[in-house]
């Protein structure tokens, strides 16, 4: 036995104590048959989800009504973005067969609404571009009646690749924002701030009738007139619907939780969001990228029509 005297400021401590979640953040399960149903729709296609990799506070919710968000392209990323559970490392070979094995979930899910997410992939001449195309063509082909939303990456350094995903047959083009400008260095430090904007703008001037999409976490240490300029500048970029959410650190190793936010302060943030002039807003301490996708993907629509109508009649 060691005689050695242990120092208590020797002793390693986590480098940022996660902090206790409140009342307000916590996940339900719905329909523990129907969650055990989708688990193995997952696991029999070996698929592999952002609800998983990225530890969803809303998996439980989510997968007992048969919503699962597909991470293509493998589950390492090619970056290390320190808000992100996601495994950061050298990805594999891609799955020539992915496009079939999700568009077979898809189907066997009866999913009315189906969104397709990826690692980043810049070990990838078009950052996976194609892929994507693939996967979504594959995936209209087998479900006509389905719609698709995609979250991509920002196909940084990539030149004109983000318009091969913009060719498939989708509805929503998705890519999140992240944070504010002035924490991009430390909270994703392999991105930059005005590049994600350009890529929303560019969607939407690629394809003008297509849904854009952009989400902010909150809880990193922003202050409110940061959030609000994150708003006005996804206006400037046409974004049609905006999501922010609550962030939760994975663990003591990823960048420190500043605070919670109260839901009473997100629903500020969401009156002042649609008066910018989104289509849709979702802010809340649990909204995430794909949460309840389906039924905002119809609110989307009526929103669109509602204007239009109010355009026609002025």
């Amino acid at each position: 036995m060691s005689n050695k005297i242990r120092h208590p400021e020797k002793v390693k401590k986590p480098i940022n104590p996660i902090k206790k979640k409140p009342e307000w953040i916590r996940s339900k399960i719905l329909d523990s048959k129907t969650f055990f149903q989708t688990k193995q729709v997952v696991n029999s296609n070996n698929l592999v989800t952002v609800c998983q990799e990225a530890n969803c506070p809303n998996i439980t919710e989510c997968w007992s009504k048969k919503h699962a968000t597909f991470m293509i392209m493998g589950d390492t990323c090619t970056r290390a973005c320190a808000f992100c559970d996601v495994k950061t490392g050298k990805p594999s070979s891609l799955d020539l067969f992915e496009p079939v094995k999700i568009s077979n979930a898809v189907h066997k899910l009866k999913l009315k609404h189906v969104v397709i997410t990826s690692v980043d992939r810049d070990d990838l001449n078009d950052g996976g571009a194609n892929h994507f195309y693939k996967v979504v063509q594959k995936t209209r082909e087998k479900n006509p009646g389905t719609s698709i939303e995609v979250l991509t990456p920002d196909f940084l350094r990539k030149g004109d690749a983000y318009k091969k995903v913009l060719e498939a047959d989708l509805d929503v083009f998705n890519h999140n924002i992240e944070t504010v400008p002035r924490l991009y260095t430390k909270v994703r430090p392999g991105a930059r701030y005005f590049a994600s904007l350009e890529l929303l703008k560019n969607a939407k001037l690629f394809k003008e009738n297509i849904f854009t999409k952009s989400g902010i976490m909150i809880g990193l240490g922003e202050h409110k007139e940061e959030i609000i300029q994150v708003m006005d500048d996804l206006r400037s970029a046409e974004v049609d619907f905006i999501t922010i959410g609550q962030y939760l650190q994975p663990s003591p190793k990823h960048h420190p939780l500043e605070r919670y936010y109260h839901p009473d302060e997100f629903k500020e943030l969401e009156i002042i969001a649609k008066t910018k002039g989104f289509l849709l807003v979702s802010s809340s301490p649990l909204t995430r990228s794909s949460y309840h996708a389906d039924e905002d993907f119809r609110r989307l629509q009526d929103a669109r029509n509602k204007k239009l109508v109010c355009h026609q009649q002025q």
